[in-house]
């Protein structure tokens, strides 16, 4: 199996540090250059997934909604741990389309797909 370029783990809340504007910045300029890039979230990172968030609130500027320019740059890998969604007692139900909500086995296993791995 030809292993996947890269991964890029979203561990943190939205808004409470830069790294998920970080890692989407990151993730749209692999894609803009047809890399192979596939995005996992776990831990608190699973919160930037959920609906009607608002970091304008909060004086930030809101990066969430870029999260629907994904299909443009070709960014259909889109993994949330299940067990991440449990622990914070959070539905299936995010703003994006085609997430993949795996059990955490699962979700280590494609993660072990990629030959590069960046943690957010």
């Amino acid at each position: 199996m030809t292993k996947k370029t890269l991964a890029i783990i979203n561990s943190k809340a939205p808004y409470s540090f830069n790294h998920g504007k970080d890692s989407l910045d990151i993730a749209l300029i692999f894609g803009s250059y047809e890399q192979g890039i596939s995005l996992f979230f776990q831990g608190d990172g699973v919160f930037q997934l959920t609906p009607n968030q608002d970091g304008e609130q909060l004086s930030l500027k809101d990066y969430l909604k870029t999260f629907s320019a994904f299909e443009f740059y070709d960014i259909e890998d889109i993994y949330v741990c299940l067990e991440s969604l449990h622990e914070r007692s959070l539905t299936s139900s995010f703003h994006i389309e085609n997430v993949k909500v795996l059990p955490a086995r699962e979700f280590a296993h494609e993660l072990k797909q990629h030959k590069h791995i960046l943690r957010f």
